[in-house]
Parts: C-alpha cells; structure tokens; sequence
C-alpha cells in the first residue's frame, strides 16, 4: 500500500509541476494528425496562440486574417498556433481529422493546427492553464488569442471582440524587432 502511495504522489506532483512551467514552449501537445509536438520548436519566434472553432460567427474573420499573419509573418520569425475547443457553444463538434481538413480546404490554413483541447475548467489542457495563470484571463469564449514573446512568456491576451486586425500592429513590432536582432547577431 505504501509503495502505491507514494507512486499516486509522485504522479500527482508530476502533473502538477508540469501545469507551472516556467514557459509557454515548454510544453509538449498533441497535433492534429496525434502525434506528440514539443512546443520548444517554436523557442525564438513570436506565436499567436488561439482557442479556434469551426461554427463560431467568429470563424470566417478570424480564420481569414490568422492565415494573413501566417502568410506575411511566417513561419521562421512568427507562427499562429490553433487550438480546437468544442467548449464555447459546442461550435467545434467536428474530429481532429475533419477540423484539419475543413480549415485547411475553406480558408487555406498553413499553420499548425493542434489536437482539440479544453482550454477552461479541471480538464484544461496544462499548455492553456500557463496562458491563464500567466495573462490573468481566461477564455469566455472561442478565438482568444494570447500573444507569445520569443522566450515563451505571455505579452498579452484578447478576446474574441478584439479583431485579428487590431493585434497586427504588434505582432508586426514584434516581428521587426526580431529580424533587427538576428541580423545583428550574424
């Protein structure tokens, strides 16, 4: 009995450790197609992280202009990283398989596009608890976007009702000031 104990407390203070990383790309997630993704790949780039659903009046806009910051920004200095959630008006209902493949046909998404997760509640994927714990601001609702520095700190969160447009600006110093610094490194 002891031996079972003391094993359920080590795995309790694994999961518990690993919900208070020090960074938002120390985590691993699954993708889309179920394979195992090290979010440390994207270390040194800035990301726009987004709780994303297919049937959300919000959808088209966000999808449309999240795949115009990819394009222009993307993806050696900038990466959207989208995260199914079927958590806000059951408006991601589909399967992994059928969210890739409807983004990618309807808006032409080339961005990564993770396995769905619930990003609110006990059973909030531990990436998305960092988000929360991090920004103070948890998502109402689906496209909220948290906006990731290079170093995998949390710069700022918005709500749906804040347009993909209002955040480029940013995104954009962000990205200038990035490729100034690599250049003076080289």
């Amino acid at each position: 009995m002891g031996t079972i104990l003391r094993a359920l407390t080590l795995l309790t203070l694994s999961c518990l450790a690993e919900a208070k990383q020090k960074d938002f790309y120390s985590f691993k997630v699954v993708n889309s197609r179920g394979r195992l993704v090290s979010l440390d790949k994207y270390r040194g780039s800035v990301s726009l992280v987004v709780n994303v659903a297919s049937e959300c009046g919000y959808t088209e806009e966000h999808y449309k202009d999240l795949q115009q910051l990819q394009k222009d920004f993307g993806p050696f200095h900038f990466n959207v990283l989208a995260f199914p959630c079927n958590q806000f008006g059951q408006q991601e209902p589909g399967s992994d398989k059928e969210i890739d493949s409807f983004v990618r046909r309807v808006y032409g998404v080339s961005f990564p596009i993770f396995s769905k997760i619930a990003v609110v509640g006990i059973g909030a994927n531990n990436a998305y608890k960092y988000l929360v714990e991090a920004s103070r601001k948890e998502p109402t609702w689906n496209f909220w976007k948290y906006l990731i520095d290079t170093d995998g700190k949390v710069v700022d969160a918005w709500g749906p009702e804040v347009s993909v447009k209002e955040i480029r600006p940013r995104i954009a110093d962000m990205v200038r000031k990035l490729i100034i610094k690599r250049k003076e490194e080289l």
